[in-house]
Protein backbone atom coordinates (compact mmCIF):
# COMPACT_ATOMS: atom_id res chain seq x y z
CA UNK A 1 0.00 0.00 0.00
CA UNK A 2 1.59 3.28 -1.02
CA UNK A 3 2.50 5.35 1.88
CA UNK A 4 1.30 9.19 1.87
CA UNK A 5 1.78 11.55 3.93
CA UNK A 6 0.46 15.92 4.42
CA UNK A 7 2.62 18.17 6.10
CA UNK A 8 2.20 21.98 7.01
CA UNK A 9 5.41 23.21 6.75
CA UNK A 10 6.73 27.30 7.90
CA UNK A 11 8.73 29.55 5.81
CA UNK A 12 11.93 28.99 7.98
CA UNK A 13 11.39 25.07 7.41
CA UNK A 14 10.12 23.98 10.29
CA UNK A 15 7.45 21.32 10.24
CA UNK A 16 4.47 22.51 12.10
CA UNK A 17 1.92 19.54 11.74
CA UNK A 18 2.08 16.29 9.55
CA UNK A 19 -0.46 13.66 9.00
CA UNK A 20 0.61 9.86 6.95
CA UNK A 21 -1.08 6.74 6.60
CA UNK A 22 -1.34 3.57 4.07
CA UNK A 23 -3.25 4.91 1.49
CA UNK A 24 -4.55 7.95 2.35
CA UNK A 25 -3.50 11.42 4.84
CA UNK A 26 -5.26 13.22 6.82
CA UNK A 27 -4.09 16.15 9.02
CA UNK A 28 -6.23 18.73 11.47
CA UNK A 29 -4.13 21.87 11.31
CA UNK A 30 -5.17 23.98 14.41
CA UNK A 31 -3.33 27.18 13.87
CA UNK A 32 -3.93 30.48 11.14
CA UNK A 33 -1.70 30.15 8.13
CA UNK A 34 1.40 32.42 8.17
CA UNK A 35 3.01 33.78 4.78
CA UNK A 36 5.44 31.23 3.56
CA UNK A 37 3.85 28.66 4.86
CA UNK A 38 3.73 25.29 2.79
CA UNK A 39 1.93 22.42 2.42
CA UNK A 40 3.54 19.46 1.34
CA UNK A 41 1.95 16.28 -0.10
CA UNK A 42 4.48 12.87 -0.39
CA UNK A 43 3.81 9.76 -1.99
CA UNK A 44 5.91 6.72 -1.61
CA UNK A 45 5.04 5.59 -5.15
CA UNK A 46 5.23 7.76 -8.25
CA UNK A 47 2.94 7.59 -11.27
CA UNK A 48 0.13 7.79 -8.30
CA UNK A 49 -3.42 8.80 -9.04
CA UNK A 50 -4.64 10.54 -6.19
CA UNK A 51 -7.57 12.62 -4.74
CA UNK A 52 -6.46 15.71 -2.68
CA UNK A 53 -8.57 18.30 -1.14
CA UNK A 54 -5.58 20.74 0.72
CA UNK A 55 -8.45 23.18 2.28
CA UNK A 56 -11.94 22.58 3.67
CA UNK A 57 -13.32 25.51 1.79
CA UNK A 58 -12.08 24.00 -1.89
CA UNK A 59 -13.36 21.29 -3.94
CA UNK A 60 -11.39 17.67 -4.03
CA UNK A 61 -9.16 17.30 -6.98
CA UNK A 62 -8.42 14.25 -8.81
CA UNK A 63 -4.40 14.06 -9.33
CA UNK A 64 -1.89 12.24 -11.54
CA UNK A 65 1.50 12.73 -9.34
CA UNK A 66 4.65 11.46 -11.04
CA UNK A 67 7.32 12.42 -8.44
CA UNK A 68 7.76 11.59 -4.49
CA UNK A 69 6.69 15.28 -3.20
CA UNK A 70 4.56 18.25 -4.13
CA UNK A 71 4.78 21.93 -2.31
CA UNK A 72 1.63 24.13 -2.65
CA UNK A 73 2.25 27.75 -1.58
CA UNK A 74 -0.42 29.21 0.74
CA UNK A 75 -1.72 32.19 -0.90
CA UNK A 76 -1.33 35.39 0.54
CA UNK A 77 -1.84 39.18 -0.49
CA UNK A 78 -1.65 39.45 -4.33
CA UNK A 79 -1.52 35.86 -4.83
CA UNK A 80 -4.50 35.20 -2.38
CA UNK A 81 -7.54 37.47 -5.24
CA UNK A 82 -7.31 34.67 -7.25
CA UNK A 83 -8.87 32.32 -4.37
CA UNK A 84 -12.06 32.37 -2.85
CA UNK A 85 -12.02 34.59 0.71
CA UNK A 86 -12.77 31.44 2.86
CA UNK A 87 -10.13 29.40 1.53
CA UNK A 88 -6.83 29.13 3.94
CA UNK A 89 -8.33 31.47 6.43
CA UNK A 90 -9.31 31.28 10.51
CA UNK A 91 -7.72 28.53 12.67
CA UNK A 92 -8.93 25.28 12.12
CA UNK A 93 -7.64 23.18 8.40
CA UNK A 94 -8.78 19.80 7.36
CA UNK A 95 -6.70 18.31 4.93
CA UNK A 96 -7.12 14.94 3.15
CA UNK A 97 -5.27 13.05 0.30
CA UNK A 98 -5.95 9.51 -0.59
CA UNK A 99 -5.71 6.84 -3.32
CA UNK A 100 -7.94 7.52 -6.28
CA UNK A 101 -10.59 4.31 -6.48
CA UNK A 102 -10.76 2.04 -9.71
CA UNK A 103 -13.85 3.59 -10.65
CA UNK A 104 -12.25 7.46 -10.28
CA UNK A 105 -9.73 6.72 -12.45
CA UNK A 106 -11.61 4.86 -15.09
CA UNK A 107 -14.28 7.63 -15.44
CA UNK A 108 -15.08 9.96 -18.43
CA UNK A 109 -14.12 13.46 -16.62
CA UNK A 110 -12.97 16.77 -17.31
CA UNK A 111 -9.11 15.91 -17.03
CA UNK A 112 -7.43 19.14 -17.50
CA UNK A 113 -9.20 20.20 -14.05
CA UNK A 114 -6.78 20.94 -11.01
CA UNK A 115 -8.45 23.31 -8.34
CA UNK A 116 -4.22 23.17 -6.71
CA UNK A 117 -2.02 24.10 -9.53
CA UNK A 118 0.37 26.63 -8.94
CA UNK A 119 3.35 28.02 -11.10
CA UNK A 120 5.85 25.94 -9.41
CA UNK A 121 4.07 22.65 -9.64
CA UNK A 122 6.16 19.92 -11.89
CA UNK A 123 4.67 16.66 -10.06
CA UNK A 124 0.66 17.08 -10.15
CA UNK A 125 -1.20 17.13 -12.91
CA UNK A 126 -3.31 18.23 -14.40
CA UNK A 127 -0.77 21.19 -14.64
CA UNK A 128 -1.49 24.84 -16.83
CA UNK A 129 1.38 27.05 -18.57
CA UNK A 130 1.32 29.92 -20.83
CA UNK A 131 3.38 32.58 -22.27
CA UNK A 132 1.60 35.50 -20.85
CA UNK A 133 -0.32 36.35 -18.00
CA UNK A 134 -1.47 39.80 -18.06
CA UNK A 135 0.82 42.10 -15.80
CA UNK A 136 2.13 39.13 -13.89
CA UNK A 137 -0.81 39.17 -12.08
CA UNK A 138 -2.48 36.01 -10.19
CA UNK A 139 -6.07 36.91 -11.56
CA UNK A 140 -4.78 36.89 -14.86
CA UNK A 141 -2.89 33.60 -14.49
CA UNK A 142 -3.16 29.90 -16.23
CA UNK A 143 -4.20 27.89 -13.57
CA UNK A 144 -7.68 30.07 -13.18
CA UNK A 145 -8.38 28.33 -16.59
CA UNK A 146 -7.95 24.98 -14.78
CA UNK A 147 -9.71 25.55 -11.53
CA UNK A 148 -13.43 24.35 -12.38
CA UNK A 149 -14.96 27.99 -12.11
CA UNK A 150 -17.02 28.99 -14.87
CA UNK A 151 -18.43 32.64 -13.54
CA UNK A 152 -17.59 34.80 -16.51
CA UNK A 153 -19.20 38.95 -16.25
CA UNK A 154 -16.74 40.26 -14.74
CA UNK A 155 -13.19 40.75 -14.37
CA UNK A 156 -10.44 40.44 -12.16
CA UNK A 157 -10.16 39.28 -8.41
CA UNK A 158 -12.07 35.54 -7.53
CA UNK A 159 -14.51 34.66 -8.34
CA UNK A 160 -14.24 36.66 -11.52
CA UNK A 161 -10.38 35.36 -12.40
CA UNK A 162 -9.12 34.16 -15.80
CA UNK A 163 -6.38 33.38 -17.93
CA UNK A 164 -5.58 37.20 -19.09
CA UNK A 165 -3.23 38.03 -22.14
CA UNK A 166 -2.05 41.24 -21.82
CA UNK A 167 -3.17 42.47 -25.54
CA UNK A 168 -0.15 39.40 -26.66
CA UNK A 169 -1.07 38.76 -30.39
CA UNK A 170 0.70 34.73 -30.19
CA UNK A 171 -0.68 34.11 -26.82
CA UNK A 172 -1.27 30.10 -25.84
CA UNK A 173 -2.05 28.14 -23.31
CA UNK A 174 -0.82 24.62 -22.73
CA UNK A 175 -2.70 22.14 -20.16
CA UNK A 176 -0.39 19.07 -19.71
CA UNK A 177 -1.46 15.86 -18.59
CA UNK A 178 1.05 14.11 -16.94
CA UNK A 179 0.66 10.66 -19.00
CA UNK A 180 -0.96 9.71 -21.83
CA UNK A 181 -4.63 10.60 -22.09
CA UNK A 182 -7.54 9.72 -24.74
CA UNK A 183 -9.91 12.96 -25.58
CA UNK A 184 -12.99 13.89 -27.61
CA UNK A 185 -14.63 16.95 -26.55
CA UNK A 186 -12.84 20.38 -25.49
CA UNK A 187 -14.86 23.46 -23.77
CA UNK A 188 -13.70 27.21 -23.86
CA UNK A 189 -15.46 29.83 -21.73
CA UNK A 190 -14.55 33.13 -22.59
CA UNK A 191 -14.61 35.97 -20.45
CA UNK A 192 -18.12 37.41 -21.24
CA UNK A 193 -17.70 40.89 -19.36
CA UNK A 194 -19.03 42.87 -22.67
CA UNK A 195 -18.49 45.65 -23.57
CA UNK A 196 -15.15 45.92 -21.33
CA UNK A 197 -14.09 42.47 -22.93
CA UNK A 198 -13.29 41.30 -26.53
CA UNK A 199 -13.12 37.76 -28.05
CA UNK A 200 -11.94 35.10 -30.22
CA UNK A 201 -13.22 34.01 -33.17
CA UNK A 202 -11.44 31.48 -34.07
CA UNK A 203 -8.68 29.32 -31.89
CA UNK A 204 -6.34 26.51 -32.69
CA UNK A 205 -6.16 23.60 -30.38
CA UNK A 206 -2.36 21.68 -31.25
CA UNK A 207 -1.81 17.93 -29.65
CA UNK A 208 1.00 16.88 -28.74
CA UNK A 209 0.80 13.90 -31.36
CA UNK A 210 0.92 16.49 -33.62
CA UNK A 211 -2.38 16.51 -34.81
CA UNK A 212 -4.49 20.41 -34.88
CA UNK A 213 -7.90 21.54 -34.41
CA UNK A 214 -9.79 24.95 -35.74
CA UNK A 215 -12.34 26.02 -34.28
CA UNK A 216 -15.09 28.74 -34.71
CA UNK A 217 -16.35 30.51 -31.56
CA UNK A 218 -19.35 32.86 -30.57
CA UNK A 219 -19.67 36.09 -28.60
CA UNK A 220 -21.52 34.11 -25.49
CA UNK A 221 -21.45 33.62 -22.05
CA UNK A 222 -22.08 30.47 -22.41
CA UNK A 223 -19.38 26.96 -22.64
CA UNK A 224 -18.97 26.04 -26.12
CA UNK A 225 -18.16 22.65 -26.98
CA UNK A 226 -15.45 21.35 -29.73
CA UNK A 227 -16.58 17.79 -30.39
CA UNK A 228 -13.08 15.48 -31.84
CA UNK A 229 -11.69 12.71 -33.28
CA UNK A 230 -10.87 10.21 -30.01
CA UNK A 231 -7.02 10.77 -30.07
CA UNK A 232 -4.00 10.03 -27.43
CA UNK A 233 -2.40 12.60 -26.16
CA UNK A 234 -0.18 14.19 -23.37
CA UNK A 235 -1.04 17.71 -23.47
CA UNK A 236 -3.18 20.42 -25.54
CA UNK A 237 -2.23 24.12 -26.48
CA UNK A 238 -5.00 26.75 -27.01
CA UNK A 239 -3.56 29.36 -29.57
CA UNK A 240 -3.45 31.22 -32.82
CA UNK A 241 -6.49 32.99 -31.07
CA UNK A 242 -8.17 35.17 -33.46
CA UNK A 243 -9.84 37.98 -31.75
CA UNK A 244 -13.15 39.65 -33.38
CA UNK A 245 -13.27 43.27 -34.26
CA UNK A 246 -15.24 44.57 -31.35
CA UNK A 247 -13.26 47.97 -29.84
CA UNK A 248 -12.37 45.83 -27.07
CA UNK A 249 -8.57 44.91 -27.07
CA UNK A 250 -9.33 42.76 -23.80
CA UNK A 251 -10.09 39.17 -24.79
CA UNK A 252 -9.36 36.25 -22.24
CA UNK A 253 -10.43 32.83 -21.29
CA UNK A 254 -12.19 32.26 -18.21
CA UNK A 255 -12.31 27.59 -18.53
CA UNK A 256 -10.76 25.33 -20.77
CA UNK A 257 -11.97 22.04 -20.02
CA UNK A 258 -10.95 18.80 -21.72
CA UNK A 259 -13.58 15.73 -21.75
CA UNK A 260 -11.96 11.75 -21.99
CA UNK A 261 -10.38 9.24 -19.71
CA UNK A 262 -7.28 7.28 -19.54
CA UNK A 263 -5.38 5.73 -22.42
CA UNK A 264 -5.79 2.18 -22.85
CA UNK A 265 -2.42 0.01 -22.37
CA UNK A 266 -2.68 -1.83 -25.75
Amino acid sequence: MNQISLEIRSADGVVQATGTDAGQAQLVYERAYEPGDQIILRSEHIDVYLVIQLDDAMDPAFIYMTGHEYRFVIPFDEKKKSYSLKSFSGELHALTARMAAKHEIDAYKNLALNVYDQHENETVYPHAVANVETRGESVFAARNAINGNTVNFSHGKWPFESWGINQKKDAEITVNFGRLVEIDQIALTIRADFPHDNYWERVTLAFSDGSTYVAELKKTHLQQMINLEPRKVEWVTLKELIQSDDPSPFPALTQFEIFGREASKS
